[in-house]
């Protein structure tokens, strides 16, 4: 067998068996080992930002990396926005990215680069393969590497004539990392902290502790000591809906987060990081927490949550007995016009059970929360790195990795144009993703940060920077062309219809909502 032969045989017995593609020349012959050995699947996306970002969303649901196969520097530069959202969400993911022949990067060919370059800012390990013997035991590395706790992002470059050249054997995966456990030591900590000064101690989580488990005994811990518990403001995945323990997040607003955690003298941190604005502004802070509040990390990223949050809960003796009923919105279908109470009000009505809601509303979904805490079982998935053009790929993504249930995908219309392409990919495998993009016709974030930063008011070059009408974007045309169905809706009753239409419906849909 050749290099790249070697290289998918590695990656299958690995267990990485989902390939998100946008091959070039020096791909080639990966593109046709890809034929010869059974077992992998091969998902094309017309972007790279839409490859990386399918991979991202993938790992979130499925928990195992998948592979992506992008084609030289620029194409591993065009998929790194989206790489910056799977490493700051700690996705494992390896990528492999075809470079020249060995013996051609020296003269210099137009699409020469320093791959590796490119690659160190998103990944956690690099590597180029230097002849085609080490090729099965590079992909192995990078496996592990992807795999390891916590989840990496892996960049294997693979030379052309490596991937071409005679090779010997199929490498065997090294054993999964074990999972670290937690610190007894910060568990004693974390209960001595909430025994003391529970009304002022602030629970933070994320990560592990998001899940339906983790939730539980967060809310037994709450009920026991009369702590707060909250959410960072984006996570990678969250457990949410009714019977699960529902959280709020702090605020992206700085005006709205310093009034929220002025009371806490003490934060727990249990995977979260020290709470932060998103960005700096003028004569505002950038560290959140009220001066004087000491924090105490219980668990760091990688680290198990969910066994810590049990033991911290066997410390403090909280059990199922605290748990405090919760009170939740009454779900109701809205009426008349669209607004963001109405938009939220329909969408918490339409998810069915078990849905996966890929959320980049921006500015539409700040309030989105409250009703669908009372919607049915789902998992909800945030952008962690802010780059945005995430949620496209991210739903693409979590739909292969979880083909029996519903994808929900949230989007602004600015948003959507980065990764449009990601519609062609659900059309072709005939995912189940609903897309509902918001028309504001404006970068509607970037208004109000306008504002936030003290920019003064905008004057009309300044106002044609942050719109996006002068054509009108039509999202049902766009999705048409696309091979998507799609339906614009501009009040609540026809919301309603088309949501419930659309979650009945195999196969992708979308639903351009004018705002």
């Amino acid at each position: 067998m050749n290099g790249a032969e070697s290289l998918v045989r590695t990656l299958v017995a690995g267990g990485v068996d989902v390939c998100f593609t946008n091959p070039g020349t020096s791909e080639m012959h990966f593109v046709a080992a890809l034929d010869k050995v059974p077992g992998m699947r091969c998902v094309l996306g017309l972007f790279e930002g839409v490859v990386t970002g399918a991979a991202d969303g993938y790992f979130r649901m499925k928990g195992t990396p998948a592979s992506t196969l992008l084609h030289l520097g620029p194409g591993l530069a065009n998929g790194l926005a989206n790489l910056h959202n799977a490493k700051k969400a700690h996705s494992g993911i390896v990528n492999i990215v075809g470079q020249h022949a060995t013996y051609h990067i020296g003269y210099n060919a137009p699409l020469t680069s320093d791959i590796e370059g490119l690659a160190r800012p998103m990944s956690s390990w690099v590597r180029t393969s230097p002849d085609a013997k080490s090729v099965a035991s590079d992909g192995a590395a990078a496996i592990a590497a992807a795999k390891s706790a916590p989840p990496q992002i892996a960049t294997l470059i693979l030379p052309a004539d490596t991937a071409w050249n005679e090779a010997d054997s199929v490498a065997e995966v090294p054993a999964d990392t074990q999972r670290p456990s937690y610190s007894p030591q910060a568990v004693e900590t974390a209960a001595r902290v909430l025994h003391g000064d529970a009304a002022q101690t602030l629970l933070l989580v994320t990560g592990s502790a998001l899940t339906a488990q983790g939730l539980a005994l967060a809310e037994r811990i709450a009920g026991k000591t009369g702590c707060t518990v909250m959410g960072q403001t984006y996570h990678p995945r969250m457990a949410r809906g009714r019977g699960r323990f529902s959280i709020n997040r702090i605020p992206y607003v700085i005006e709205q987060a310093l009034p929220i955690l002025q009371k806490f003298r003490h934060i727990v941190l249990v995977e979260a990081n020290d709470p932060v604005a998103f960005f700096a502004y003028p004569n505002k802070p950038s560290m959140l927490k009220p001066e004087g509040c000491e924090v105490h990390r219980m668990t760091s990223w990688g680290e198990n949550s969910v066994a810590a949050l049990e033991a911290l809960a066997t410390a403090l003796h909280a059990t199922a007995a605290d748990v405090k009923p919760q009170a939740l919105q009454e779900l109701v279908k809205p009426t008349g016009a669209l607004n963001h109470t109405t938009i939220a009000q329909a969408i918490a009505c339409a998810i069915p059970d078990n849905a996966i809601m890929v959320d980049e509303s921006v500015t539409t979904g700040r309030g989105f929360f409250p009703p669908t805490a009372a919607a049915r079982p789902h998992d909800w998935l945030q952008n962690m790195g802010g780059s945005i053009g995430f949620s496209t790929p991210v739903a693409t993504g979590a739909a292969v990795a979880c083909p029996d249930r519903k994808v929900i995908c949230m989007v602004g219309d600015g948003s959507a144009m980065y990764t449009i392409q990601s519609l062609w990919t659900q059309a072709r495998e005939g995912l189940n993703v609903v897309t509902i993009v918001f028309a504001n016709r404006i970068y509607q974030i970037l208004r109000g940060e306008f504002d936030g930063v003290g920019a003064g008011e905008p004057g009309k070059r300044a106002q044609d920077m942050l719109k996006i009408d002068r054509p009108t974007l039509g999202f049902v045309d766009l999705a048409r062309g696309m091979g998507v169905p799609g339906v614009a809706v501009t009040t609540a009753d026809e919301f309603n219809k088309a949501l419930a239409d659309a979650v009945a419906e195999p196969g992708p849909r979308l639903i351009e909502v004018q705002m």
